[in-house]
């Protein structure tokens, strides 16, 4: 049984009494407790066994990967779904609600309801799975580690790439071709890569834009590796830099390095994004609109959320980005970003990649 399907069982099965089961069938939380990455499929955890179900498409390929579960090759799903139950004496199962359409929560009703088993929708299954998903083994941050260090080597290849004449959208091949070169095995999303005026725009589509002299150039970037999520912002100049440039440059760099500073365990999450919020609306109100940072893992937005409003608490094992930025319309954008495990006494920061104002 893989360890996150025992934690699954100790932490929230077991509690749900002899008659529960769960049923995981969304893609990111089959991965996270299988590690097998497939477009069809369920997890099916009872008090007496584990199942991966799927299809034939993917059926051998599973046998060879899912450990601890036995891979069940199916025509017809909820049939399978509701014999196996059947067989193990279930008479509730928990569900995710939250990643259901509603199509697939009444599918499920109907036919399990032929066997007199209940459908639980309340949302404690994607609650379990969120804080699960949220404390990290130490298995999972070394995957995060490769995942950044594959980023970091992009970066500092780019770095002999990038001049002026060269346009976003080359640069951003660029990123992602030496990261699939280097063992990736696809990219954590579409990579950001903008320019000069193009800057502001905080989630910008790489486009046919020439890099100019005088341009800030952010890059929001990570490798994706073992089904795990890096993530990584850096902000290079072009040329030379204004004096706004410079400032604004070491304003964000500043507020930054104060929140890292402010992370370690028992902290609201809220509290870490007003450090370095405070620090950038004493000089640019109104010019940073995004949470500070995010959860990273199987997906690239996880839980939790260094956001103002978050009072969730800090933990050792969370990872989180730690990413401000400034945006003047018109003008230009930047946004500096890191990856930060929380230790028990702090942080440690796992990306590697300088971050002085590099003027190439």
């Amino acid at each position: 049984m893989s360890t996150a399907i025992a934690r699954l069982k100790e932490e929230f099965l077991r509690k749900q009494g002899d008659d529960a089961a769960v049923l995981v069938t969304s893609p990111e939380n089959r991965f996270y407790l299988t590690g097998f990455p497939s477009s069809a499929g369920a997890v099916l955890v009872t008090p007496k066994k584990a199942y991966f179900l799927t299809d034939f498409r993917y059926a051998e390929a599973a046998r060879r990967v899912v450990s601890g579960s036995e891979v069940v090759c199916i025509k017809k799903m909820n049939d399978t779904l509701r014999e196996l139950m059947e067989q193990d004496g279930v008479r509730r199962v928990f569900v995710e609600f939250e990643r259901l359409t509603l199509k697939q929560a009444h599918d499920f009703e109907e036919a399990f309801a032929k066997s007199g088993i209940q459908v639980e929708k309340g949302g404690a299954l994607d609650s379990a799975l969120q804080q699960l998903r949220t404390i990290k083994t130490p298995e999972e941050i070394q995957k995060l580690r490769d995942a950044q260090k594959i980023t970091d080597d992009a970066f500092t290849h780019i770095l002999d790439y990038i001049r002026a004449g060269r346009t976003e959208r080359e640069v951003a091949l660029e990123l992602e071709f030496f990261m699939r070169r280097q063992g990736a095995e696809g990219v954590s999303f579409d990579f950001i890569v903008v320019s000069g005026k193009n800057g502001s725009l905080c989630h910008g589509v790489p486009s046919d834009k020439v890099i100019e002299n005088g341009d800030f150039v952010t890059m929001d970037t990570g490798a994706l590796l073992h089904g795990y999520h890096a993530d990584m912002t850096r902000t290079v100049a072009v040329g030379h830099v204004s004096d706004e440039q410079r400032h604004a440059y070491d304003l964000v760099l500043r507020s930054q390095l104060a929140a890292i500073d402010a992370v370690k365990p028992g902290v609201p999450c809220e509290d870490i994004d007003k450090v370095a919020r405070d620090i950038l609306e004493a000089e640019y109100k109104g010019a940073f609109e995004h949470s500070l940072g995010h959860g990273v893992g199987v997906e690239i937005h996880e839980w939790p959320r260094f956001a103002m409003g978050c009072k969730t608490l800090t933990q050792p094992g969370m990872v989180v980005s730690v990413e401000p930025g400034i945006y003047l319309e018109g003008k230009f954008g930047l946004r500096i970003e890191d990856l930060v495990v929380i230790t028990e006494n702090g942080c440690e920061d796992i990306t590697q990649s300088r971050k002085d104002l590099i003027i190439l």
